[in-house]
This record gives C-alpha cells, structure tokens and sequence, in this order.
C-alpha cells in the first residue's frame, strides 16, 4: 500500500511573505520576457521584409524575382543546421513532436534562437510560438540562477513557467490564451496550479501590457508582430444544418493536420542524422513547392512560406480574390512545405495549422447553409486540437480569435474540438498520452 503524501496548503504558502517576493520576481521576468519577445518577433518581421522585400529592391528587382525563395531557403538550411549540429540544446525541440513547455536551459538558448530566426525568419512553414516558450522559460531560470543559485527546483518552475507565461501572452496578445497553453500543454493541476498560476497571470498581463504599450512608447505597430482577432461577419447564433456540417467538417481538418504531421514525423527520421547535408535540401523542397504553387495560380510564393500567421487576417479579409482552385492548392502546396518543415526546421507547429484550417474553411463555406464564420472558427479550432491534441486550448483560442463575430459560433467550435480530438486518437496507432506535468 503506497504511504500516505504529505498534503500541500496553497493558501498558507500563498499567505506568507517569500511568496509576495516571488510575485515580484515574477513581474520583473515577465517585463524581461516580454521585452526579449518582442525584440524576437520584431527582428523575425524585420528579417522577412529586409530579406524578400528590401534585399531585391537593392539589387534593382522592383519585386523578388520567381526563384528567390531558392537561395534563401538553402541559407536558412545551412544556419538552422548548425544552430542544431554544433550549438547546446539542437535549435530546440522538434515542432513534429508538438509543443515542450519543458523549460529550457539558459545555455541552449543562443543556438535554440539562431535555429529559429534562421528557419522563421527566412520564410520557413512553422510559427514563433514554440521559441518564444523556450525563450520565456530559460529567461525564467536565468533570473532565478541569477537571484538565486540555491532556490528549490519548485522556485525555479514556478519563474520560469512565469517566463513562458509573459512571452505567450505578448504573442497572442492575451494572458488568458498563454495561460490556457501553457497550464493544459504542461499538465499542472492539483494543489500546485494556484502557485504556478498566480505568477505566471501576473507575468502573463504583464505580457499583454508591454504589447499594448510597446506602440504608444516606441511607435512600432505591434500588429505586425502579434495575433490579432479575425475580421469575419457577425455570428449571432448557429442552426441545425451548421451543426451537421461542423462534423464531417472538423473530421476532415483532423485527418490533414493527422497526415501532414505524419509527413514531419517521416522526414524527422530523414532529416535528424544528417541535418548539416539534409536540411539545406529540405529547404530547397519548400521553396521548390512555394514556387509550383506561384506558377500554377495567380498568387504569390508568400502564400505557401511562412508561418501564416500575418496572412491569416488578409486570407480572410480578401477572401472573394481566392477561387476554390487555388485554395485547394494552396492546401496542397502548403500542407507538404509544412510537412516538411515540421520534421527539420525549427519552429511553433501552431499558426500554419491554423492558416490551413482557416484556408479549408474558406472552401467549406461554399456548402449549402455552412457561412465563412463558423467554417473558419470550426476549422481553426479543429486544427490546433488534432495538431496539439490540447483541446481546452484551442476552444480557447479559436474563440477569442473569432470574438468579434459574437458568441454565437462558441457551441459549433465545442462541438468541433471535440470531434477532431477523437478522430485524432482514433488515428493514432497508440493512445495519446497527455505532456508530462512540469516538475
């Protein structure tokens, strides 16, 4: 028979002082936090345009010729192998395997930053979400070793798990989302979940905080480099033929997103030994595929690189320019660069989920009775449930993200999680265990 575990009061070490000193730790990691996610992002956007945009002006193209994306892509190959061969830490964990909210240690950072500023950067299908977790994280053990050396390992998640906490919630620009990530991903519950969870909400509105503000102080407009809420119609309530098509709807979502991680988990395999020889190749695939798509559609090679995450509101807001051809390939094109991409670069798996399933739902409001709203609120929902298997999150942020369409559609997103979290495991070989607890 186990012995019996000692019971933990979170009220009584809420209610002393060590703990008041930890919140004030954890507001000054999440300012710190907050700050290096926004030197991230901005330098990813600034990166982006400097690389497709500036860099061919300079060289006389009044646009970045059709087989730009092809050098650059090697060059992203060649850095982000590096940062993985010869750098601590590998550039991070790989995106096919979801996300680690794991903290990750100060010393890996560097190489875990040049892995993702190389592959995201320069146009690779993944998102910043994953780095930003590990920035926030080994800032949060940074402060504590810093402050210090000899706090219990409890102190130190609880900090850096505030770390993560702010950085999420700059990106999302909202602490109840990175709240949300960053409690299911990890697996806190429990007796412990009050002490991880005050700090890291006062770390995360922080985080939102310093995204509100960075534009007022800095003049840097801040939508550039976060998420912002979908410009989709007004939604007020859903009838029985949306419903119906919620399910076969959301079913088809997890069964791409199922396939295209099964795609990185086979290049995975490929790609991980070798990555100095291979990665500069898979790059070489995806500007090849951004390519293939740009020549047999009236779009641009933007539309397939990157993570989608500054496209997603334009693919909504503009979505009479797109024929039902053309997003059907744009899903083809970008699921395989995002295969791809997930099982050797380094990166968030989240954002081009979610371009995807918003792509997806665009053709899905062409059905009889099924409009844009809940289609593209359904399939994002959809997607980040069947690609993280975190459905409380992705209820979350699939209804924030479609807020300003009214609550209506919140019943048809329910409904559509929860149909993608079982048709994912009933593809899964095995049961789908949920992410070790942070201890």
């Amino acid at each position: 028979m186990a012995e019996p575990v000692a019971r933990l009061d979170p009220a009584s070490i809420m209610r002393g002082r060590q703990f008041i000193v930890l919140l004030a730790l954890a507001a000054v990691v999440g300012l710190v936090a907050s700050f290096a996610a926004w030197c991230f992002l901005e330098a990813i956007h600034e990166i982006q345009d400097g690389v497709y945009t500036d860099l061919p002006n300079a060289l006389g193209y009044d646009s970045a010729p059709l087989w730009w994306p092809l050098p650059v892509l090697v060059l992203a190959g060649v850095v982000a192998a590096f940062a993985i061969a010869r750098l601590p830490g590998r550039g991070g964990h790989e995106p096919a395997d979801g996300l680690n909210p794991s903290p990750t240690w100060p010393i890996d950072l560097p190489g875990v930053m040049l892995a993702a500023l190389a592959s995201i950067g320069l146009g690779v299908v993944l998102g910043p979400e994953a780095p930003l977790i590990a920035l926030g994280g080994g800032l949060g053990l940074l402060a504590i070793r810093l402050a210090r050396r000899d706090a219990p390992p409890e102190v130190a998640t609880v900090i850096a798990a505030s770390g993560t906490f702010a950085s999420l919630s700059f990106l999302f620009g909202s602490p109840l989302i990175a709240a949300v990530i960053v409690i299911e991903a990890s697996g806190l519950g429990g007796p412990r979940l009050p002490l991880v969870l005050l700090p890291g909400l006062l770390a995360a509105g922080i985080g939102s905080l310093v995204e509100v503000g960075m534009g007022s102080w800095t003049g840097v407009n801040t939508s550039d480099i976060s998420l912002s809420v979908l410009p989709l119609p007004d939604f007020p309530r859903p009838d029985l033929v949306e419903f119906l098509w919620t399910i076969p709807f959301a079913a088809a979502v997890a069964i791409g997103v199922f396939v295209i991680f099964r795609i990185g988990k086979a290049t995975q395999k490929i790609v991980a030994p070798r990555p100095l020889l291979l990665l500069p190749a898979v790059g070489l695939a995806v500007g090849g595929l951004a390519i293939g798509f740009a020549e047999t559609t009236d779009k641009g090679v933007h539309e397939v690189l990157f993570s989608g995450q500054d496209a997603l509101s334009p693919l909504i807001a503009h979505a009479d320019t797109w024929s039902l051809s053309a997003l059907a390939l744009l899903l083809g094109f970008k699921g395989l660069a995002y295969g791809v991409s997930l099982g050797s670069f380094r990166g968030g798996p989240v954002f081009p989920a979610m371009f995807l399933a918003a792509a997806g739902g665009l053709m899905a409001a062409q059905l009889p009775g099924f409009s844009i709203t809940p289609a593209v609120a359904v399939g994002i929902g959809a997607s980040v449930a069947a690609g993280l298997t975190l459905p409380l999150s992705a209820v979350v942020l699939a209804t924030l993200l479609t807020s300003q369409a009214g609550l209506g559609v919140s019943p048809l997103i329910i409904l559509g999680v929860t149909v993608a979290y079982l048709t994912t495991l009933a593809l899964s070989a095995r049961p789908i265990e949920p992410s070790p607890a942070v201890s």
